[in-house]
């Protein structure tokens, strides 16, 4: 195992702990739910089962809905449920709108929602609306009506909404955090995150999506086909908008977008089942590598890459540079003016160790299994801790509407040529007297 994957993966095996408490946001109507949080999850696909099986190892959280279509992911959750002598939940899934049986329900406090992503935002509006402290899987929203849509539903009934972006809670990421907040890197310049990943044994099974496949590629497969769009940011812009202070003193401007040649997904096809093959025939909307640069209002440049349709290693392609050093995440690299050695890299692990966040130092042993390298322990932990509370969470809602809108800005710079696009204020002119997230004083 490389230093960096040792760095981000070493942790002993223990139980759960106390956590996160976020600070207030703008509004916050909701009652604290009892010591109990009285949890529902709509989805219980590979994502949802991961995320019931986090809540399930939590002495503070009772599970008492599922929601699926599929049957047998049901009966897979009831069994794992059984198996750890959990009380039996409530099942529903007869059909697309079921969901709105689980939300009805007084013995819900809260629910996680892990669906293909054009139910994402209606399912949450719908959870607001029915009270439910809301936590959503990445990406919230696929258009820009649908921002709003999130942030309106908040304001309008006070319910939060929590977006599940895990990649937040990486290890690396929050001591790179926490050097950006102690200023190791000096004033903030530049920036360069995203997501590059080969995705097309997901995509495809075989050479077939659609109602042929199973799993993601049932649906994610269309996002390729019908859309050319960065339709997956948040991975990449979330850790960055978080040492940003985007939405909290900061916001992001304008956007704009290329897109290379799509011939990853074709060349998949062909490789798998043949020339003849009818998706051969296909031509995938969803240029293979897709670059947007963003512009903040103070004054930075935010590179975001998707790239998950041709062969390559995983990586978010991290860069933090500010006007003393920078660190990169290829390469597992830092450099600090006065401190590293003139024009010459330092190994990371060694800064990686000094500014381990305060949050992995106290309770990194009880993320082991989580899932994602202990980073799914502490997502669940900030969405339970702040349910309980009835308070605000890190990335709320103001969060989720304006790194989803990405997707549909990038769509639409393309269209037109690369021409830029200008991000909505989503939170009404308020970032400018919001206070900055402190993940480290509002963590304990």
């Amino acid at each position: 195992m490389d230093t960096r994957r040792s760095f981000l993966y070493k942790s002993a095996a223990a139980a759960t702990a106390l956590g996160l408490q976020p600070s207030v946001a703008f509004s916050s109507n909701r009652t604290p739910a009892a010591t109990l949080l009285r949890v529902g999850l709509i989805g219980v696909g590979l994502r949802g089962t991961n995320h019931l099986r986090n809540l399930l190892q939590r002495d503070d959280v009772e599970v008492t809905a599922l929601c699926d279509i599929d049957p047998e992911r049901l009966t897979l959750c009831q069994g794992m449920m059984a198996e750890m002598g959990k009380r039996a939940p409530k099942t529903f899934g007869q059909h697309e709108h079921s969901y709105r049986d689980l939300l009805a329900l007084e013995q819900v406090d809260a629910v996680v929602i892990a669906t293909p992503w054009l139910w994402h935002t209606p399912m949450a509006v719908d959870a607001m609306k029915a009270g439910k402290y809301t936590g959503l899987e990445v990406s919230a929203a696929t258009t820009l009506e649908e921002c709003w849509d999130l942030v309106d539903t908040h304001e309008a009934t006070g319910s939060h909404l929590m977006l599940l972006e895990n990649v937040n809670y990486r290890r690396d990421i929050m001591a790179v955090l926490h050097m950006v907040r102690q200023g190791v890197f000096g004033e903030l310049v530049h920036f360069r995150c995203g997501y590059q990943h080969d995705l097309r044994e997901v995509k495809f099974d075989g050479a077939e999506f659609g109602e042929k496949a199973t799993s993601e590629a049932r649906w994610r497969t269309f996002h390729s086909l019908k859309r050319n769009a960065d339709v997956y940011p948040t991975h990449g812009l979330g850790p960055i908008a978080a040492m940003a202070n985007i939405n909290r003193g900061n916001r992001l401007v304008s956007l704009t977008s290329s897109a290379s040649k799509a011939i990853g997904l074709h060349n998949h096809v062909v490789a798998k089942g043949g020339e003849n093959h009818p998706n051969a025939a296909l031509k995938f909307k969803q240029g293979d590598v897709i670059t947007s640069t963003i512009t903040t209002a103070a004054g930075e440049t935010i590179i975001v890459t998707h790239d998950c349709n041709l062969p390559r290693p995983y990586s978010l392609g991290f860069r933090v540079q500010g006007a003393k050093g920078l660190w990169e995440v290829d390469g597992n690299r830092i450099y600090v003016e006065g401190q590293s050695e003139p024009h010459r890299w330092d190994e990371a692990d060694p800064w990686l160790e000094k500014y381990d966040h305060p949050l992995w130092k106290k309770y990194g042993e009880y993320a082991t299994g989580s899932g994602h390298g202990g980073m799914d322990f502490f997502v669940i932990q900030a969405f339970v801790e702040s349910a309980k509370k009835g308070i605000a969470p890190p990335i709320d809602a103001y969060d989720a509407a304006a790194w989803s809108a990405v997707t549909p800005l990038s769509e639409a710079s393309l269209a037109e040529g690369g021409e830029p696009q200008f991000f909505p204020d989503f939170t009404r002119g308020r970032w400018v007297r919001r206070e900055p997230y402190d993940w480290i004083r509002d963590s304990y």
